[in-house]
């Protein structure tokens, strides 16, 4: 896997079974089972499909939530692993793209920063938790290296 290619694609969504099912439907996705987690004062809904590279997310947030899904479903963000997310995140910003939420005050090691010209955000994920993400997402998947910042 080449270190500037994405490890996921982001999806937001209003309902997430009917996502999957689609997904699942039209290109065969399998999936995951559907974790409930929280961030702050915001309960959201994630599932990641079987496979990957490019692994498949989508997000089931509240309103006013980083995840809002009130213009309906859309692709939110590509995500990448980042070696060092902090100098990762600084260059993106000196770059003027800048940070839209920060997950770390959380104690989330990921950030998002927005990417005018894509129309979607990019997602920088701490290569620190890639093991938990395979255990959990795809035993035996092939690690994926991070950017290069």
């Amino acid at each position: 896997m080449n270190p500037s290619a994405p490890y996921h694609v982001g999806y937001v969504v209003p309902d997430i079974e009917r996502a999957m099912h689609d997904l699942g439907r039209a290109v065969g996705v399998e999936w995951n089972p559907v974790r409930d987690g929280r961030l702050g004062d915001w309960s959201y809904r994630i599932v990641f499909s079987r496979s990957g590279p490019l692994y498949t997310e989508l997000i089931e947030g509240p309103e006013g939530s980083p995840w809002d899904p009130g213009e309906g479903p859309r692709c939110d963000h590509v995500g990448f692993w980042a070696g060092g997310i902090d100098a990762c995140s600084r260059r993106l910003v000196e770059k003027d793209y800048p940070l839209n939420f920060d997950a770390r005050p959380y104690g989330r090691p990921w950030a998002y920063h927005r990417m005018p010209g894509l129309g979607l955000r990019i997602e920088l994920v701490d290569i620190s938790i890639q093991p938990e993400f395979l255990q959990t997402g795809n035993p035996g998947g092939a690690t994926m290296p991070p950017l290069n910042c």
